[in-house]
């Protein structure tokens, strides 16, 4: 259930705060031969959140890096970054854009233009914030959690092998969580 309120979570103050890539995580989940799920990381490069007076004026981005995917399995990680799937050579960055932000009960919601691949689709992420510290550097950080599930095929992203038993090697749904770290801006 949606609430009106576009008041900041308590401890997040306006402002830059950019996205700290060695302390920022996106993973995935994908099913696999119907029996397994196959997880991953592509690494989080750049990004920012910019902090409004209220959340209606607040915004984030965010750069990924496809070459960097990682599922534990070289052979795996090399048939995604090819042409079949990611097509890295291509399509280097996958970016993010939000166009809302907004809290929903005790959460929020971060609505925007999520590209993959070369195709852009609009997405809803689920988000947690997670509080601000000051780390031992002196650094103001925020933490963010955030999921969204996704159609791979809403992205260009089609190739699949039959099954001999029936249905198809890898699933349509994604499951991407994002665990984000940020550093407030001097």
């Amino acid at each position: 259930m949606s609430t009106a309120t576009t008041t900041l979570p308590a401890g997040l103050t306006t402002g830059t705060w950019n996205i700290d890539a060695s302390h920022s995580e996106a993973a995935f989940t994908v099913r696999h031969a119907g029996i397994s799920k196959v997880r991953g990381t592509v690494a989080v490069t750049d990004g920012a959140i910019t902090v409004g007076e209220d959340l209606a004026s607040t915004s984030v981005t965010a750069t990924l890096d496809p070459s960097t995917v990682s599922t534990g399995d070289a052979n795996r990680d090399g048939h995604l970054k090819s042409g079949d799937f990611f097509d890295v050579e291509k399509f280097g960055q996958w970016t993010f854009a939000s166009t809302e932000v907004r809290q929903d009960g005790g959460d929020y919601v971060i609505v925007g233009d999520l590209t993959i691949h070369g195709v852009t689709q609009s997405v809803e992420l689920a988000t947690e914030f997670n509080g601000t510290a000051v780390d031992p550097f002196g650094n103001q950080r925020a933490g963010f959690e955030a999921s969204v599930t996704i159609s791979r095929k809403d992205f260009g992203l089609t190739w699949n092998a039959a099954l001999e038993a029936g249905g198809v090697l890898v699933s349509d749904k994604v499951v991407i969580s994002l665990d984000v770290s940020a550093i407030q801006a001097a």
